[in-house]
């Protein structure tokens, strides 16, 4: 796992003694964004699946929506106190048909894992029009499938087992089968990774798919997930009202506190199917 997770020593307290053992915790380091050499922003991350993030970033953005909109991606300089590459900073080049950003309203802030738009000027900002819209037919998902999800991600979150500190996000068929996962300290970056990947395989627009996230459903996960094209996310967790209102507008089904047994369907339930 390499810098994802970091070994630290700890002092383990209890009414009975203490004593020090050694304890995994989920890496997390800053990620900075460029264009040409120009820094656009940065977000703290864990390490790993760098350049998915990077481009399920840019279309979140509405920066990209083909894999022939990102000509390269690249590490650039940048080292530690000892030397070391820190693969800390990387370098886009935007191919034909990419919507070039304003540089000028760049990011200048450092993002952190906890929130994907703590950066941008305000709401109406983020509330782009997406490069896709969800058709009403799509994402048709029954409601065993989807009870079913967040137990099939849990199992496949070797990052959280061994640390207890990850955010995970998982691409689904609406078969129930997971097509992509990835873990990150931050919920959007996960989200953004999954996005990434996909993409970058020419999958988008993400047609019968469901979006399983870990953790809540906020309006950036709805945003990112409409701006992908995906019909339908689900999250273990509760939704946010703003996160339920996007997700009516852009005709995206939202799904939480999503169990063995319930989950809560709060726009759009007609694409969930009881046998």
């Amino acid at each position: 796992m390499g810098r994802k997770i970091v070994r630290r020593r700890v002092v383990r307290a209890t009414l009975e003694g203490s004593r020090v053992r050694e304890e995994k915790l989920a890496g997390e380091e800053p990620l900075e964004i460029r264009f040409g050499h120009t820094s656009y922003t940065t977000s703290m991350r864990t390490p790993g699946d760098d350049f998915d993030m990077v481009t399920g970033f840019l279309v979140g953005e509405g920066i990209i929506s083909a894999p022939e909109h990102l000509a390269s991606l690249r590490y650039c300089a940048g080292t530690d106190e000892a030397g070391n590459q820190t693969y800390n900073v990387i370098e886009v080049q935007l191919g034909a048909g990419a919507k070039h950003p304003d540089l000028l309203a760049a990011r200048n802030v450092v993002t952190s894992s906890a929130c994907g738009i703590c950066g941008t000027n305000s709401i109406d900002e983020v509330r782009k029009k997406a490069a896709f819209a969800p058709s009403p037919e799509s994402g048709r998902v029954g409601l065993e499938t989807l009870l079913g999800m967040p137990e099939t991600l849990r199992e496949s979150q070797q990052l959280f087992s061994a640390t207890g500190g990850a955010h995970a996000a998982g691409l689904f068929s609406t078969a129930g089968e997971l097509l992509i996962l990835r873990e990150d300290v931050g919920r959007h970056n996960a989200v953004d990774k999954v996005i990434g990947a996909a993409l970058r395989d020419g999958l988008l627009p993400l047609d019968d798919t469901v979006l399983q996230v870990s953790g809540r459903a906020s309006f950036e996960l709805v945003q990112k997930a409409a701006m992908a094209g995906i019909p339908v996310l689900a999250a273990v967790s509760a939704p946010s009202s703003l996160a339920a209102d996007l997700a009516e507008e852009s005709g995206l089904t939202l799904a939480a506190f999503s169990r063995r047994h319930s989950v809560n369907i709060y726009t759009h339930a007609d694409r969930v199917i009881r046998a």
